[in-house]
């Protein structure tokens, strides 16, 4: 399939940037999606390269000649319209996927018995250990390696993440549908449900970063929303026959990603091709098996803090964090949104423009930072006004101490996040998951200390010190990466000083084949 190249003097059909059309299939697609969620839901065209922004047809219908500083401003405006639009499509997946979860979550505990409901906790907890294995070998090399490209490159590279995410999911379902032969109860009843579901969940999961990659948040928005529709007649089902068993709401919850992932092909114009797998697990061997292990990381000191609190300090202080971390869910939401996007804009700023990689970062990291804080400021005035005893009732006054740590470490994993985009932009794995395995030891030492000490509250307050501690690890990690960056001019790290001249990104990263790193 051959790509038109981009015409400059006005003639044949474009479209409304100033682009030539790729094809039919594509152009309809995008219509048909535009049309459905509005003018700005495709965003902007990675088909063609950045710097092909058309001014002519903005010159012809006004009559006048741009100057050159009048094009490089229409530009640079039309690179900032679609960088937002890209963001705030990654904010409304994010709110999709996290109120849909969130709703059958509170539906599941509403309806099912306690038992039930822990099975479904467990087999949603396995679910997303499988989701973060996923991720770090099939789709986070291709957020930083096929971010930013053209649309045939990116279709390959897409025919072999999917292919491994289903093929992770087909080994994910096979372990777990092994394990609940050897489960009983209600336990048993989620696992199968799970097991069956896996390879359409961590598939669907694929889609939703492989658009997010090639700057279409918009069809990430719909194959999420494709999710939640298809589980509404399943959930109106069980209510109205009064099958209230956790192995139904485990099975409408995976079928309808299942019903997303069938869509993806037709989204995305790919195929998973299965024999794909091998050459681009091998491809990335230098990037996988380390986002694999941060992942894994990452996830496994949460776990094992709640697990170590609740083994010092009671349940009732997991329980009083839970509640402090649910009061800064709406936060999250944006923060979660806004990183689906990070890494892909952060690799476009390093292939664009790579002295700025760092003001970028920055610019991210503060931004969360600042908005976390605000909003812990909010919660900390109006719960004791009556909004705390109305939205947690009693447990508000225990969970409010509890508040102000919390904020504080999310204010930090804000600036985490600022950094990690740039060594995942630059595939600077090593460096990542060297911040990351020191990062997450802390985080669980000073949480558990701070539990013996002074239970929820010393826990909290030990998790953001830790979280902080980690922040200016993960920016050291920054700064060397960017000094031994070959793309970075002059091997400049946050401050201008000279290269060290050792363990350099190499030229391939940029054109997106695999270096030695």
């Amino acid at each position: 399939m051959t790509t038109a190249a981009p015409r400059r003097d006005g003639a044949g059909t474009h479209d409304r940037d100033g682009y030539q059309p790729v094809n039919l299939a594509d152009d309809t697609l995008e219509l048909a999606t535009s049309f459905i969620l509005g003018p700005a839901a495709t965003g902007g065209h990675q088909d063609r390269p950045a710097n092909q922004f058309a001014p002519d047809r903005t010159a012809a219908a006004s009559g006048t000649e741009l100057t050159g500083a009048d094009s490089a401003a229409t530009h640079t405006a039309g690179l900032l319209r679609r960088g937002l639009h890209r963001l705030g499509w990654g904010v409304a997946d994010q709110a999709v996927s996290s109120l849909s979860n969130a709703a059958i979550s509170i539906y599941a505990a509403r309806s099912l018995l306690v038992t039930d409901y822990g099975a479904f906790s467990l087999a949603y907890v396995t679910y997303a250990f499988a989701l973060n294995a996923s991720r770090g070998l099939a789709t986070d090399p291709l957020m930083v390696r096929f971010s930013a490209t053209d649309r045939p490159v990116w279709r390959r590279a897409v025919a072999g993440s999917s292919a491994t995410a289903l093929v992770v999911g087909l080994a994910a379902g096979i372990c777990v549908l092994g394990a609940s032969a050897l489960m009983t109860g209600s336990a048993r009843m989620a696992f199968l449900a799970l097991g069956l579901t896996m390879p359409g969940l961590l598939l669907q999961d694929s889609w939703r970063y492989s658009f997010f990659a090639l700057g279409r948040g918009s069809q990430a928005f719909l194959c999420d929303a494709v999710w939640v529709l298809a589980m509404l007649p399943g959930l109106a089902v069980i209510r109205a026959t009064h099958h209230t068993s956790v192995f139904w709401f485990v099975l409408i919850w995976g079928l309808g990603a299942c019903a997303a992932a069938a869509i993806g092909p037709l989204q995305a114009w790919v195929v998973p091709r299965l024999s794909m797998v091998q050459q681009w697990v091998s491809r990335n061997r230098d990037l996988g098996p380390r986002y694999l292990a941060e992942n894994t990381a990452n996830s496994g000191s949460s776990q094992v803090r709640s697990y170590g609190v609740g083994l010092i300090a009671g349940l009732a202080s997991v329980g009083y964090i839970q509640a402090a971390n649910t009061l800064m869910g709406p936060f999250m939401v944006i923060f979660m949104g806004i990183s689906l996007v990070t890494v892909p804009e952060a690799a476009r700023v390093l292939r664009r423009a790579p002295r700025r990689l760092p003001l970028f970062c920055l610019l991210v990291g503060g931004a969360l930072a600042l908005a976390a804080t605000a909003w812990g400021v909010v919660l900390l005035v109006i719960l004791p006004r009556g909004f705390g005893n109305w939205l947690l009732g009693p447990i508000w006054r225990p969970a409010y101490p509890v508040l102000l740590g919390t904020m504080i470490g999310v204010a930090g994993a804000c600036f985490v996040a600022g950094a990690s985009a740039g060594l995942r932009a630059m595939g600077a794995s090593r460096r990542s998951l060297r911040a990351q395995v020191i990062a997450s030891l802390a985080y669980v030492a000073a949480a558990l200390v701070g539990a013996a000490m002074d239970g929820a509250v010393g826990a909290v307050r030990g998790s953001a010190l830790a979280v902080w501690v980690g922040a200016v690890l993960w920016w050291w990690q920054l700064h060397l990466a960017l000094r031994e960056c070959e793309s970075v001019p002059e091997g400049q790290g946050l401050w201008a000083i000279q290269s060290a001249g050792r363990h350099r990104i190499s030229p391939e990263l940029l054109s997106h084949k695999p270096g030695n790193r």
